[in-house]
């Protein structure tokens, strides 16, 4: 079963609010091991979740930055 934009963006912010972090610490965060021509701002990650074109290692690195680990189990 594949997800929309809307459900994937929600599941992950649901996440971040449940860890306590803000975007705005996350990419923070983010951009503190980042060369200086990769760095992020939260407005482009948020637009990135509305229209689903996120990176699955940037959705990798939140995880981590927040205390998750995304695992895949077999159904």
């Amino acid at each position: 079963m594949l997800m929309n934009n809307n459900a994937i963006r929600n599941e992950i912010k649901s996440y971040i609010a449940a860890s306590g972090w803000s975007l705005v610490d996350i990419v923070s965060k983010m951009n503190e091991s980042r060369p200086e021509g990769e760095k992020t701002t939260p407005q482009n990650i948020s637009n990135k979740l509305t229209r689903g074109t996120i990176k699955y290692s940037e959705v990798k690195e939140i995880a981590d930055i927040i205390g998750f680990t995304i695992t895949w189990e077999t159904r």
